[in-house]
């Protein structure tokens, strides 16, 4: 199923770069992406399936990514000061990313959506989801964590290649890719090198911007624990997490569906922090499920 290409919305100061699959008549689903990962992190066989299932696909890029806004003015945060608490640095918060998004949902015209992120997104879609309740049908929070920094934490690898001095070079940054998801991929499955450099080579020709990956990252490091405001949540909710995800723990997605009430949650051995062409299937039935589900 084709896309609609490129398109760009204007979310105040933001303009916001997105692509939908489908018709817009199906049930929408927005798809949110994670930290240093553009839209295609959603791969386009993927997308195409959650329409071929009868939904209005969309995706796009966050701020500082891909072929949305970058705000080069602010420049890069001192992320070793951040860890010590300074956040002088630090000039925007992820509940401003989940604003983006609700402004997003606003310029496409839909009152409501089934949100599913991944990631960073799995945090920007839950945010949206307890401070704009009225804006999502469903909820599906794929290999994220509530913020509890007792959960979800990276391993000692995962953490050295999160923090990996940035590449300056097309080469460089592809490499930089295969060499961190050998670290975070997932061990059940085949690592897919021929796949993951296309993307990496893309990704780098759509935008390649180690700032704006840093104060994504800053936005992330600040945002309060989110567990009490979770229990808020009243629409069906899926958590979706890797057994052997390196980068977030499993412990982030248990405790992401402890703290959403009714919460549905897989736990997919052998995954990582990506998708699996492998669990695709499984991963697109069980969220259109959810969509049926919750109506």
């Amino acid at each position: 199923m084709q896309s609609s290409g490129i398109q760009r919305a204007q979310v105040g100061e933001i303009e916001l770069a997105y692509e939908t699959f489908g018709d817009a008549g199906d049930p929408p689903v927005l798809l949110v992406m994670g930290l240093a990962t553009q839209m295609i992190g959603w791969p386009d066989d993927f997308c195409a399936g959650l329409a071929e299932r009868g939904h209005f696909v969309v995706r796009f890029d966050n701020r500082d990514i891909g072929l949305s806004t970058h705000l080069h003015a602010a420049g890069a945060p001192d992320i070793l000061t951040v860890f010590g608490g300074d956040t002088s640095t630090v000039p925007y918060a992820l509940s401003d990313l989940a604003d983006d998004t609700v402004g997003l949902l606003d310029a496409l015209g839909l009152d409501s959506v089934h949100v599913v992120g991944a990631s960073m997104g799995g945090m920007i879609a839950q945010l949206v989801a307890v401070h704009h309740p009225e804006r999502v049908r469903s909820l599906t929070s794929i290999m994220s964590t509530t913020g509890d920094p007792a959960v979800g934490a990276p391993n000692e690898a995962a953490m050295g290649v999160l923090l990996a001095a940035p590449a300056s070079d097309r080469e460089a940054a592809v490499q930089r890719v295969i060499d961190t998801y050998r670290v975070i991929g997932s061990p059940g499955f085949e690592f897919d090198e021929s796949a993951l450099r296309d993307r990496a080579g893309l990704s780098f020709d759509r935008a390649h911007d180690p700032a704006g990956v840093a104060r994504q990252l800053a936005a992330i490091l600040t945002t309060p624990d989110r567990t009490a405001d979770l229990v808020k949540v009243a629409v069906p909710t899926l958590v979706i997490h890797g057994s052997d995800d390196a980068l977030v723990n499993v412990s982030g997605g248990r405790s992401t569906a402890a703290a959403i009430p009714e919460a549905d949650l897989f736990v997919v051995d052998g995954m990582g922090h990506d998708l699996p062409r492998e669990v695709w299937p499984q991963i697109l039935d069980r969220i259109g499920a959810l969509i049926e589900r919750a109506g």
